[in-house]
């Protein structure tokens, strides 16, 4: 089975001219004006997404899609598997909104980074390539010998323009950084260049216990916890793709960036301050669509229900809303810290501080894509760095296991209900259609309409190829 990719809209560049007249007529309406024309074209002329959501530190399969009920008591643990809608196909019994959904989802249960190092895994998952670059260190990260990640390719590939005078690439809440508060590699552009990063969001509010996604904040010895802060999230914030690496540190505030400009424009200030990257941060809040993408604590009672009012919740409410506004990618970072990486209390965890919030949302973002009508246009991915190992440790948790992980495609073209590739008796290891994240990465820029003769260069000039492997098979 074979699906059509389809063509953005384009959206009108804000010029020099039309912003200065902007400050006698006002930003607010002419925004408006041209954010309606644009959503009219996009009715006629949908184009494609990805929701990629990334599972900071590593998801056990073997307690979630992939469980060995006949393996020892020593690798099966404590959770049953139950039916799915699906017949044949079971997952974990504390996933039962996801088990009602699977004829909306498939899964590979066969993917492999062949690393169970965090850095080294996360740094393969999120640029698509198993080679490790030349000079690359864990020493100062990011920096510029890294491969660049997916949504920085999709940047470059699509020259920074997307639909809508939006970003092609958004990646959010937070980074992923490990328990020191160090950036994970693999996340930035690397080799590509600053030019080319792609806009990342940081407005998870701080916490003690460490910044990003999660539900709600737990301690993995069961100490209890309690989070101060009375919101989610803060004011967004973003990182925008020029000024090199000094940008990574200085974030620009949206909602003060465009009250400046207003004021600068009303003032007859140069287009020096409406280049295309600040065109873009005027759309995303002077649009109502994209300004309310980023309000998500102000949904409606029934909508954060769905959802649950947590880091998990609304992280991918954002997601669906900025889809909707034309984003092409929008890359999740669930987890704070390592929330995933159950070396301890593995089984206790998972049952009460991360499926539930897991299932719900995800099974939510499924239902309002689907409710819609965006479910076609855009790939869903769950997918952790690596697996967990099969022998359950001493402290009842199972550490990193690069062999192996199931991740969950859904959307986009996937024909739901299907298992690709299988794991041994224990899940230690692929034993049909093993697939790596350069598979997976080409299912990605697939979806997006990525030429497959794509290239880049690098800031030496050099030429590489965008895809490292084919698309899953299997999935459409």
């Amino acid at each position: 089975m074979t699906h059509t990719h389809h063509a953005g809209c384009c959206h009108p560049i804000l010029t020099r001219r039309a912003a200065l007249r902007a400050g006698a007529v006002g930003l607010l309406g002419m925004a408006e004006a041209s954010a309606m024309r644009a959503m009219a074209g996009a009715e006629k002329r949908r184009a494609n997404s990805v929701i990629f959501v990334f599972l900071t530190g590593g998801l056990s399969h073997l307690d979630s899609f992939d469980l060995k009920p006949d393996a020892p008591d020593t690798v099966r643990g404590e959770f049953k598997s139950v039916a799915t809608k699906t017949p044949g196909i079971r997952i974990c019994e504390h996933l039962p909104l996801l088990a009602e959904q699977s004829d909306t989802w498939s899964l590979v249960r066969s993917i492999a980074t062949g690393s169970s190092g965090h850095e080294e895994a996360c740094h393969m998952l999120l640029t698509g390539r198993l080679d490790m670059p030349a000079g690359f260190s864990l020493q100062n990260v990011p920096n510029p010998s890294e491969w660049p990640s997916m949504p920085a390719l999709v940047n470059y590939t699509k020259q920074g323009r997307g639909r809508n005078n939006l970003p092609p690439a958004v990646v959010l809440p937070e980074p992923s950084v490990n328990e020191a508060g160090k950036v994970r590699p693999g996340q930035y552009a690397g080799r590509l260049g600053p030019r080319w990063e792609a806009w990342h969001l940081r407005m998870a509010t701080q916490c003690s216990l460490g910044n990003g996604a999660c539900p709600h904040c737990f301690r993995f010895d069961g100490e209890p916890f309690k989070h101060e802060p009375a919101t989610v999230f803060e004011t967004p914030t973003l990182t925008l793709p020029d000024g090199g690496s000094d940008r990574l540190q200085d974030r620009v505030g949206l909602l003060n960036k465009i009250e400046r400009q207003q004021l600068a424009i009303e003032q007859g200030a140069e287009a020096r301050l409406l280049d295309r990257h600040r065109q873009q941060a005027l759309t995303v809040l002077s649009d109502p669509r994209t300004r309310g993408a980023f309000e998500v604590e102000k949904a409606d009672a029934k909508t954060l229900a769905r959802y649950g009012k947590n880091k998990f919740g609304l992280s991918l409410l954002m997601a669906s809303r900025l889809v909707q506004a034309g984003v092409s990618l929008v890359q999740v970072n669930l987890g704070k810290n390592s929330s995933w990486d159950t070396h301890r209390g593995n089984f206790v965890n998972l049952k009460e501080n991360l499926f539930p919030y897991f299932d719900q949302s995800v099974s939510a973002l499924l239902d309002d894509l689907k409710a819609s009508g965006l479910l076609d246009e855009t790939l869903v991915i769950v997918t952790g760095e690596f697996g967990r190992t099969p022998k359950i440790n001493n402290d009842a948790g199972r550490d990193h296991w690069g062999p192996v992980m199931s991740t969950l495609l859904a959307g986009g073209g996937v024909q739901g209900g299907r298992v690709i590739g299988a794991t041994d008796k224990i899940g230690g290891e692929p034993v049909a259609d093993r697939q790596t994240p350069e598979n997976l990465a080409a299912t990605l820029y697939t979806r997006l309409g990525i030429p497959r003769t794509a290239g880049w260069q690098d800031t030496d000039g050099r030429p590489y190829e965008v895809y490292r492997g084919d698309p899953i098979p299997g999935l459409t």
